[in-house]
This record gives C-alpha cells, structure tokens and sequence, in this order.
C-alpha cells in the first residue's frame, strides 16, 4: 500500500530527450506562488521586456542551460514525495520558451496543478495554454500607455488582448503590478482599472530598489510606501472582485 503523497510510478511514454527550457528552481516548495496549494516553482530564462527594475535582470535576453528531463523527472517524484500539489512555471518570460506545452503537460502527467507567470506579450502562447493551466499571473507592468516608458514594449494592443483572453477563459487567475510611486500615478492606476475591470484578483506589491538593478535611476528610487499602496487598493476596490497587497 501507497502512502499519500509518495511517488506513483510514472505511467507515460519514454522521457523526451535533451534539456527542458527549465534551468533551475526552487530546492524548498513555496507556499505563497500558487495560493492555496504547497508549490514547486520552475524558472525558464530570456525575457521580452526591458524592465530596468527587474530583479531577474541576468536573465534578459540570455539562454541559460536547460535541466535534462531525466533530471525534471527526479526533481518531480521528489516534490510528489514532499506533498507538492502545483507547480509554478515562472521566468523570465515562459510564453518564449519553444516548449512550453510540452513542459505543461510533463508536470500535468505527475498529478500536479499547474500556474503560469506570464507578462501577457505573447496572446497567441497564452491562447494555446489557457485550457491547459489551471491558474495564470499576469504582469500589468502600467497603463497601457506606460509600457513603452517603463519596459520598452509598444505593442500594447497585444497585453489588452491577454487580458481579454484570461478574463473569458474561466481559468482562475490574478493581475499584478509592481508599484513604483513616480510611476504610477493615480492616472496609470485608472488606466489599469480599466483594463482589468471585472477580474477576479488584483495583487500589488512594493518597489524595492536594489544595487543591480539594471536602470541606475531605479536604484535610486526609494521604496514604494505602505501609503501609497493603500490608495491603489482603494482605487482598485470598485473595478475588480478582490485587491491583494502583498509585502506592505
């Protein structure tokens, strides 16, 4: 008799060969990336934006060396034997990893549930895994007219069609911002509220500014205050189901 939570073997057809986009991830399961559930979280490398506060800035552009699946599938019946649940594909920008579907549905094959971290560049991507995931995080990095100020993106009409696409795709799902207080005035923030009206959860979170960052005015850029995510939260109340403040 199996104990809840060991490791079944894996009824699939042969490993795929090679690497996975996955690079790395996280040795201790997460409690807070997918809610509700104990979390793997796998991390793909390159990104489309050029976010000058992103803390994963090594990752921007660069392909970095992908774990085997031999190795994805030792790290998998580990997790299952630790009571992992879900999964987390995160990046960088997963949307650009060239098997992203693959990867999926490999996680879906150990019984996990899986959630997906997108910046929303990529519709077409999104439309392909929507029935696939079982929660997706979407970025709203700005207004749309913030983006190609802030991450150097100008095809903003493909983030409005993301985010038409999660919102009509029934899959559970979240919005979030990073909140940098010159940045995002109270216009961007009604910018957003338009955006996203109507969705399930909106997450924000302070800017915190770090020496690596890769824009040098953002390292110099204090700290988003506790006050100023309160009026976010206020402003957003009326236009979406549920504001989260996280790391206030």
């Amino acid at each position: 008799m199996m104990l809840p939570g060991a490791s079944a073997p894996r009824k699939q057809a042969a490993l795929p060969q090679g690497e996975s986009s996955v690079y790395a991830f996280l040795e201790k399961p997460s409690m807070i990336d997918y809610p509700g559930y104990l979390c793997g979280v796998f991390f793909v490398s390159g990104c489309n934006f050029a976010c000058g506060f992103c803390h994963n800035a090594p990752l921007m552009g660069k392909k970095q060396k992908g774990l085997t699946w031999g190795r994805l599938d030792e790290i998998c019946r580990k997790f299952k034997a630790e009571w992992v649940d879900a999964v987390c594909i995160t990046g960088g920008e997963p949307t650009l990893a060239a098997d992203l579907i693959g990867l999926i549905k490999f996680f879906r094959s150990y019984g996990f549930k899986i959630k997906l971290d997108s910046n929303g560049a990529l519709p077409e991507v999104l439309k392909e895994c929507l029935p696939l995931v079982d929660y997706i995080a979407m970025d709203i990095k700005a207004g749309l007219s913030g983006y190609p100020e802030l991450v150097g993106f100008t095809q903003t009409e493909k983030i409005a069609e993301s985010v038409k696409l999660i919102m009509s795709s029934g899959v559970d799902h979240e919005f979030r911002t990073t909140v940098i207080e010159p940045f995002h005035t109270d216009d961007q923030v009604q910018e957003i509220s338009e955006l996203i009206k109507g969705a399930r959860r909106y997450c924000i979170q302070p800017f915190i500014p770090k020496d690596n960052l890769p824009d040098l005015r953002m390292r110099e850029t204090k700290r988003t205050t506790p006050a100023r995510l309160r009026r976010i939260e206020q402003l957003m109340k009326s236009f979406v189901k549920e504001v989260i403040v996280r790391g206030a």
